[in-house]
């Protein structure tokens, strides 16, 4: 199979997601990454029906956001997501918004997730053919170049 990110997402950037100063508000970017992570803890086996029989579903650890190129109401969006890495208990993916006629990036999003039991409220593996998939992904994703907002961290540099 060709190394190419997960895309599955397209989205239009909504009128109710627009702020003040005529683009997509900050919280909504957000919102429009949730989405993309739904169908993509869907495409490595985390769907509904696996958290329903598992009584386990998936928590954000952390997430980071770089907003680089506005879009407004109405712009068309396309959403990649690639795995960095995974173990039995949490999955490092990251995201990528793109204008989908313009081809610019937009925005993107690293996250860390934790499968979580729903019953314990505590790190649980995940199920053996979703480590399956995540392993066969990874071995797809890891030859695609690190996109350099990849653990990036926020500071001044100490410079007044």
């Amino acid at each position: 199979m060709t190394p190419t990110p997960f895309e599955a997402l397209r989205e239009v950037v909504r009128p109710e997601w627009i702020d003040a100063n005529g683009h997509l508000n900050m919280g909504y970017y957000v919102v429009a990454f949730d989405l993309a992570t739904d169908a993509w803890l869907d495409h490595i086996g985390l769907t509904p029906a696996e958290r329903d029989r598992s009584g386990a579903t998936t928590f954000t650890l952390e997430s980071h956001v770089n907003y680089l190129r506005e879009v407004k109401e109405g712009d068309p969006l396309r959403f990649t997501t690639r795995l960095l890495a995974y173990d039995a208990k949490r999955i490092h993916y990251f995201h990528e918004m793109h204008h989908a006629t313009g081809g610019f990036l937009a925005a993107t999003n690293e996250l860390m997730s934790l499968h979580v039991s729903l019953e314990t409220r505590r790190a649980a593996p995940m199920a053996e053919d979703v480590l399956a998939r995540l392993a066969e992904v990874l071995s797809e994703h890891e030859r695609l170049p690190m996109p350099s907002q990849v653990g990036r961290r926020i500071g001044l540099d100490g410079k007044p």
